[in-house]
């Protein structure tokens, strides 16, 4: 292919791939988009009605550890309108919008942490299931999720036709759950439930409105033009800070989030491949990555202070150069996390009962197919005789038996053999005798058939 022919089909391809990725395509009128974003921004009358709603149905789903009315919650909520109207504030140079939206935001905050704390306050229960302690500690992930839900959610807020993107957003960056669960930790004094949710509540809403302000200003969406030049420059400082103050936590935040889930990963990675021994298990592992500890409760045969030695040194190599690894046996520290051990060891013990039980089941129903196999052999051991001398009058006696032959090919295996001995009053003619024979073999479904006269 000379360089002519190349320099066409990437022409060729540069041009069928700004067709299929081109996103100004449909994109809505700035007076439609300034429309719809502004009207979505407002936290008053039913709008904030339908957030405490919203706030008590999601409570209610945590509370029972209902996935589905969790989902509902998140569907009805109206917190992302104020959301995106930071972010296209900030784009758009309205220092007026950007503080009317976060004004909003804050009021929503105040009410869903109210409306939530108000009802696990009185809510009789009062155990933290599963969903909503899987909001009290953030990663990295929710992190991308934010911000790549936030892309999405403006993109479809700027587009000429409405679409069902914006309910996604709001179920795929979660943000109802995180606010309810910061309200069961102010309710039940959890603090670490109220910082890890609040915390993850603020990764979600900062990076939904940083992913709106990139893709306000991408469409060079029509700014904000102020007649005093003063006031202008004011604006414009002021949302200089304003999207500084918002974006330095928020890449803050990423960076330790990406930090500690990479030694997270590293220091299970180490525990996984180093402390695998044959008579002692590791019962639980505790990974702080603030302070670089791993600690290690071992049970089982006592592992020696040199072999331990040992594996600390692998822990550079690992990439684990600043962590110190403590290792705990048969009870040595009770920092141990009991009520997760117990968790832990009740799991382990209902899986094995599980296992023995369905051993013991699957037993059970062989020896019943034997049981009823042997209830059917002999039924047919007693009915062949009486139906033989019925079809065949010359018979007065007739004994089944059987006996296993070993199989020619697999020595392991046998075959099931069919002997009939007969007495007759009479001789029996050939043909009688192999329709005695043809009789036997399909009553019995057993080609070996042997007859004695």
């Amino acid at each position: 292919m000379t360089n002519l022919e190349e320099h066409r089909v990437w022409l060729r391809l540069k041009e069928v791939l700004r067709d299929r990725l081109h996103i100004a395509e449909d994109k809505a009128d700035d007076d439609v988009i300034d429309e719809r974003i502004r009207g979505d921004i407002h936290m008053k009358g039913s709008n904030l009605w339908i957030l405490m709603f919203a706030i008590f149905i999601a409570s209610i789903g945590l509370n029972v550890n209902s996935t589905a009315v969790i989902i509902g919650a998140m569907l009805i909520s109206p917190l992302m309108g104020p959301i995106i109207g930071i972010g296209y504030g900030a784009g758009i140079n309205d220092f007026a919008l950007l503080r009317r939206a976060f004004k909003n935001l804050a009021i929503a905050t105040l009410i869903g942490l109210l409306t939530s704390t108000l009802y696990f306050f009185v809510s009789p229960l009062d155990t933290a299931q599963s969903e909503l302690l899987s909001r009290t500690t953030p990663t990295v992930w929710d992190v991308l999720i934010g911000l790549f839900g936030g892309l999405a959610g403006i993109l479809a807020v700027t587009r000429k036709e409405k679409t069902n993107v914006i309910p996604g957003v709001a179920i795929a960056t979660a943000l109802m759950p995180p606010l309810c669960t910061a309200g069961f930790g102010l309710a039940t004094g959890h603090w670490n439930y109220f910082f890890g949710a609040f915390y993850l509540y603020t990764i979600n809403f900062v990076f939904i409105a940083l992913s709106s302000f990139v893709i306000v200003r991408a469409f060079h969406i029509a700014e904000k033009k102020y007649v005093d030049p003063a006031v202008a420059k004011r604006a414009q400082r002021y949302i200089i800070a304003v999207a500084i103050a918002t974006m330095l936590p928020s890449s803050y935040l990423a960076y330790q989030l990406v930090g500690e889930e990479v030694f997270k990963s590293k220091a299970s990675a180490f525990v996984n491949d180093n402390l695998n021994f044959a008579k002692t298990n590791v019962a639980q592992v505790k990974i702080n990555p603030k302070t670089y500890e791993i600690k290690v409760f071992l049970i089982g045969e006592h592992i020696s202070e040199d072999t331990l030695n040992n594996i600390s040194v692998r822990m550079s190599n690992a990439g684990l150069m600043n962590a110190q690894l403590k290792v705990y046996q048969n009870g040595e520290r009770d920092d141990v996390d009991i009520s997760t051990l117990k968790a832990d060891i009740v799991t382990d013990l209902y899986k094995n009962a599980q296992l023995k039980l369905e051993l013991k089941e699957k037993e059970i129903s062989q020896l019943k197919d034997q049981i009823q196999a042997t209830s059917i052999h002999r039924e047919l051991h007693k009915a062949i005789p009486d139906e033989l001398q019925t079809l065949f009058p010359k018979i007065t006696k007739c004994l089944l038996s059987e006996t296993y032959l070993p199989n020619v090919t697999d020595q392991n295996m046998s075959t099931k053999r069919l002997i009939l001995n007969i007495e007759t009053k009479g001789k029996l003619t050939q043909n009688e005798r192999e329709m005695i024979e043809k009789w036997l073999k399909i009553r019995t479904q057993n080609n070996q058939v042997e007859l004695f006269f």
